[in-house]
Formats: structure tokens, C-alpha cells, sequence
């Protein structure tokens, strides 16, 4: 996916929800509602994570960003802190290209 189709569809995103309120007027969604449409962002941008970390356009690909990804998972479910979660990553994916591109 590119960042131009990225961006259009962050802007429909968007404008359906600018819509929203439009179409409804002053009806109220039900709470059951909200509380789904809110747990919809962090799948989909962990799909995103992945289709950007795993392929490389057209097909799977393993390469040091996999791993990189995991250590940074790792981090983060063991709860520390953003910036040692951004170097951990960072280290074990600089690493490995250097042991793979030898």
C-alpha cells in the first residue's frame, strides 16, 4: 500500500465520520456502538505493521524488520518505556542487516 492510497483513505475515514452527525441529526448511536467503533484503530494498524514489516509489496518476505517487530512486541508487553522499546528495535534490526549483508 502507498502512502498517497494511505492518505485517501485516512481522508474517507474521516469525511464518513464528519458525515455522520449529518445524517443522524440528533439521534444518538447506541453505546454498544461507540464502544466497537473504538476498538476498530488498533487492529487496524497493527494489519498495517505487519503488511508494511512482512512484504515487500507483492509477497512475504522475511528480512531484519520481523524480527525487529518482535523484540519491539516483546518490549512493549513487558511494559517499557518508548524510547528503550524505539532502540531495542532499532539495535536488533541495524544487527542484523549488518550479520545478513555481509
Amino acid at each position: 500500500m502507498t502512502w498517497p492510497a494511505i492518505l485517501a483513505l485516512a481522508a474517507g475515514v474521516y469525511a464518513m465520520k464528519a458525515l455522520g452527525p449529518l445524517v443522524l441529526r440528533r439521534r444518538e448511536l447506541p453505546e454498544r456502538w461507540h464502544a466497537l467503533t473504538g476498538l476498530v484503530a488498533v487492529p487496524m494498524l497493527a494489519a498495517l505493521v505487519v503488511v508494511r514489516t512482512a512484504t515487500d509489496g507483492t509477497r512475504f518476505v522475511v528480512d531484519p524488520r520481523l524480527p525487529a517487530v518482535a523484540v519491539a512486541v516483546v518490549a512493549v508487553s513487558r511494559r517499557a518505556p518508548f524510547a528503550m522499546t524505539v532502540v531495542l528495535a532499532g539495535a536488533t534490526s541495524a544487527l542484523l542487516h549488518f550479520v545478513f549483508t555481509r
